[in-house]
């Protein structure tokens, strides 16, 4: 029995295809209200705030995935990430499963320096800073040989479906429905983001690869990364029509910030998108040379083309 923590975002509901696929017949699902991807699945209903709910959800499991997420909102990533983690690792070292967690970079420094596994913890705002926690409660009950783990970490995501990031959001989820797109502070620095099928399908990889336990990894992104200027030109060819964007400056934000909540929540992430963004998933590479990473311009164009389902 493999088990999806979170399994009704875009995250989640690609791993279910890929284990089902590759790797597994008995999948379990999890979330608040999940829904089968696969026909096979089972689903099981939990709030991972609740000890006993998560026991019950991971029992008789050999792999589980902690795709979970929350809405981007500082008090509640405070008061709930620690919780749901802690119950998290406490049910899998009493049913002796396997814990494949998946991470996001808020813990990394906002520069243009290289992002690798030993990059040091460096939180700017409360995100950061809470996300950093939760790693560390990870990696010490690895290192305590509490539970066999591993962290896989991605940097923001871009594709298909219900797949929601900055870059989806206020860029091409608004040029598919022929908006004007929204670039925050530069259109001139390089991203590095990764394709959620691609994300999905490697932490599948890596959670059925025995030896990759123990360790972060970096989940596989396209080298060849494009500026928001370019990610705009592409998509003109890919749509083959006119697309129209306007730079958003930080100014701007600040002021938005004052009376929308949700621009609020951002600005702590911004720094980031003022330098380049250059995480780097050698390792990964390395060791799964077979694997193939998805370009830009495939990725973009699956996205572009796909109609969304929200």
């Amino acid at each position: 029995m493999q088990t999806i923590l979170g399994a009704n975002g875009q995250i989640g509901h690609e791993l279910a295809l890929s284990l089902k696929h590759h790797y597994s017949d008995e999948l379990r699902l999890v979330s608040r209200n999940p829904k089968k991807v696969n026909h096979s699945d089972q689903l099981f209903a939990a709030n991972l705030l609740d000890t006993k709910q998560t026991q019950q959800a991971i029992a008789g499991s050999k792999v589980v995935y902690f795709t979970t997420g929350l809405p981007i909102d500082t008090k509640m990533w405070v008061e709930q990430w620690p919780v749901m983690m802690q119950n998290v690792i406490n049910a899998c070292v009493k049913h002796h499963a396997k814990l494949v967690y998946f991470d996001n970079t808020y813990m990394y420094p906002q520069n243009n320096e290289l992002q690798t596994e030993h990059t040091p913890f460096a939180p700017y705002g409360e995100k950061g800073k809470v996300r950093g926690l939760i790693a560390h409660q990870l990696l010490d009950a690895i290192k305590q040989n509490q539970v066999e783990a591993m962290i896989c970490r991605a940097p923001e995501f871009y594709g298909p479906g219900k797949t929601q990031s900055i870059t989806n959001v206020t860029i091409l989820d608004r040029l598919r429905n022929g908006q004007n797109a929204k670039v925050f502070l530069s259109d001139k620095t390089l991203r590095t983001l990764i394709y959620t099928p691609d994300a999905s399908k490697a932490m599948a990889l890596l959670g059925n690869t025995s030896d990759a336990y123990g360790q972060t990894w970096h989940l596989p992104c396209d080298d060849n990364r494009l500026t928001y200027q370019q990610m705009i030109a592409t998509a003109i060819e890919i749509l083959d029509r006119p697309c129209n964007y306007r730079v958003i400056k930080g100014w701007q934000l600040k002021l938005f910030a004052l009376v929308n909540s949700q621009v609020k929540e951002t600005l702590e992430l911004l720094p980031r998108y003022q330098v380049d963004n250059l995480f780097v998933s050698d390792k990964f590479k390395q060791r799964f040379p077979e694997f193939a990473v998805t370009t830009y311009q495939a990725g973009l164009t699956q996205t572009l083309l796909t109609k969304d389902s929200r």
